[in-house]
């Protein structure tokens, strides 16, 4: 697979949780708690890494990234 032209191998991403997780499967429910969310409009700090980036991604309609530091 291609290496990504972006910095996604430093630093550190917000992640929102942006939507309730009411009424969708408990696999998605767990992706979430896997990141320490445990409440609605929540911004977490985690590593900028393909494997987190990998996570938000299984899930867009509850997680969104918020800007990248």
């Amino acid at each position: 697979m291609a290496k990504k032209a972006e910095n996604s191998t430093a630093g550190s991403i917000k992640i929102q949780y942006y939507r309730s997780m009411i009424g969708y499967a408990k696999k998605q429910k767990e992706i979430v708690k896997s990141l320490g969310i445990t409440k609605l409009n929540q911004t977490v700090t985690r590593p900028d890494s393909p494997a987190t980036r990998g996570i938000v991604a299984k899930v867009p309609h509850l997680l969104r990234i918020v800007s990248g530091e």
